[in-house]
């Protein structure tokens, strides 16, 4: 780094120089001489660094030294300084701590307001490397001197990509300390959609040929870095999840980035896990927290999805009363499918409105988008986070969630599900299991994961003392018997299938030598529910089984 520093001139008075060069480290002075170095016919000289190694009077300075140089008066020293601050705190923990206890943290945050670019540019990258990794107290100071305030002003005034780089990659390490989530979406977080996620997404430009068509998303890294940093902010609880969902256009320029993804089939990189992970967060606890989602619970008698052909009585309450245009329409909807006899053939409802909005959060269409990134993605945390968002989508007893699952088996995702379940990836299976568990409480679901996916559910169990065929962790293996359980439940007939498919043998084993009681406690309750269906019990002890082993 030091030795390939360049300086260049810059005109200041020889006498001014000559008494400040006194008090300067030979480093500094190096730094001063060649702000006035005069070469004929060129615009400015550069120094070589090698050059100046050579006096003997050389040393690296202190830190203490470079920090103080950051309030040096000449601005191409207080660049020189950030920049060498940068290069000494890349992956060294000691020096960004010595950095925080000299105090240098508020020094580098006030010249991110530097009016020079060359000065604020160097001041945020210092930052960026002092703001990286798990010291989060490093993360605390640059919060503590409005450093989080100071970066989101930058981020809006300059118009340099690398500056926008910094300012981001900075903003995301922030982003991962916990005390600091809130404080990002309050102070940055619609200049960071209005500014980089909507320009970037290609979300609201359109191609030059033809203006009725979006432009592809740009994967720049500063894209990469915003959606990033929004990625930790979303994890951050309902308020946050909440802000996210209300901040206009961002749910619009995430879904539109994700599409041309999928068309240009580039769903691998990080700009697209982050999206789906954005997405995925937004979509937890939809149901029960986005404004007026009341409205649109089940009714408590209807629970169409689980019970076959019931029908509206005569003095049961309309699901909705004293309905808006949206009400209207999405009742219709309701009295036309999930009353219907015939809840396979369901038939989603048509909408006279542009939605927008957190309403584009749970729209039947969006599902087809998670299952395309399903299918064409080898990134596992994209594979995860996609599975995720159709699990939050379809779990609860609200309208909405009634018609991702029909739309789901519509757009025949549950084989594209299934198949998941054969990865070696934990977390990819234990995505896929909560997925498949929330899509059985549709009937008709039900029934066609008990044919086809019981069997893949069961070879991800462990056997006894045997060596598993997959190392799930335990999380996973009680998601896959909760998912089990779900499927068997209410349904005869897909617990004979898991009968006969040899499963017993492993739930009991599991029963027996566990180590973990959340297993043992999933494993007994789809034991008990077998044992509780008495037409199944001549096949079980048929088999050598009994009583006792379904305790």
């Amino acid at each position: 780094m030091l030795a390939n520093l360049c300086l260049c001139r810059s005109g200041y008075d020889d006498a001014f120089m000559a008494q400040l060069e006194g008090n300067l480290n030979p480093f500094f002075q190096a730094m001063c001489r060649a702000q006035t170095l005069q070469i004929p016919h060129k615009r400015s000289s550069m120094i070589s660094l090698d050059s100046i190694r050579r006096d003997p009077r050389w040393r690296d300075p202190n830190l203490h030294e470079v920090i103080s140089m950051l309030r040096h008066p000449m601005d191409p020293v207080k660049s020189n300084a950030a920049a060498y601050l940068q290069h000494l705190c890349y992956e060294n923990d000691l020096i960004k701590q010595e950095v925080r206890q000299l105090n240098g943290v508020p020094i580098l945050v006030e010249l991110l307001d530097h009016p020079k670019a060359e000065v604020h540019r160097k001041a945020c990258g210092a930052l960026r490397n002092i703001s990286y990794g798990k010291d989060h107290n490093n993360k605390m100071a640059i919060k503590s001197c409005d450093g989080i305030q100071a970066l989101v002003r930058l981020l809006r005034k300059s118009s340099s990509m690398e500056v926008k780089e910094l300012a981001t990659g900075t903003l995301w390490n922030l982003s991962s300390h916990e005390p600091l989530k809130m404080t990002i979406i309050n102070q940055g977080l619609q200049t960071l959609t209005d500014e980089i996620i909507i320009p970037h997404s290609g979300w609201r430009r359109r191609d030059s040929v033809d203006a009725s068509k979006p432009l592809s998303a740009e994967w720049t890294t500063v894209f990469k870095n915003t959606t990033g940093c929004l990625r930790n902010v979303s994890s951050d609880g309902a308020e946050a999840r909440q802000r996210l969902r209300e901040s206009e256009g961002l749910v619009a320029a995430l879904l539109h980035a994700l599409q041309s993804a999928v068309i240009n089939k580039d769903a691998d990189n990080k700009s697209v896990e982050n999206c789906v992970c954005i997405l995925r967060n937004l979509s937890y606890h939809v149901h029960k927290e986005i404004p007026g989602a009341e409205r649109f619970q089940e009714p408590h008698a209807v629970h169409l999805m689980r019970t076959v052909g019931h029908q509206k009585k005569k003095n049961e309450p309309e699901c909705c009363a004293g309905k808006r245009p949206k009400e209207e329409w999405f009742s219709q909807g309701w009295k036309n499918g999930f009353m219907e006899r015939k809840y396979s053939t369901l038939d989603l409802p048509k909408c006279a409105e542009l939605i927008k909005g957190l309403d584009l959060l749970y729209q039947p269409e969006v599902v087809r988008l998670y299952l395309s990134l399903l299918t064409c993605s080898h990134n596992h945390n994209t594979l995860e986070a996609a599975a995720g968002a159709l699990q939050n989508l379809a779990a609860g007893h609200w309208a909405w969630s009634s018609f991702i699952r029909a739309t789901v088996r519509k757009e025949k995702g549950l084989p594209v599900l299934v198949e998941l379940l054969r990865s070696d990836v934990d977390k990819v299976v234990r995505a896929v299991a909560i997925a498949l568990r929330n899509l059985a409480i549709d009937r008709r679901n039900k029934d066609l994961i008990g044919n086809y996916a019981l069997r893949d559910l069961v070879a991800n169990l462990p056997c006894g003392q045997q060596h598993p065929v997959k190392n799930l962790e335990g999380d996973t293996v009680v998601s896959v018997l909760n998912t089990i359980y779900e499927i068997i439940t209410d349904n005869p007939e897909n617990a004979r299938v898991f009968i006969q498919g040899h499963a017993v043998q492993k739930l009991v084993a599991i029963n027996k030598s566990s180590q973990s009681a959340r297993e043992t406690k999933a494993a007994s309750h789809v034991l008990q529910t077998i044992w509780a269906y008495k037409e199944l019990r001549h096949i079980l002890t048929k088999a050598g089984w009994n009583k006792s082993h379904f305790k």
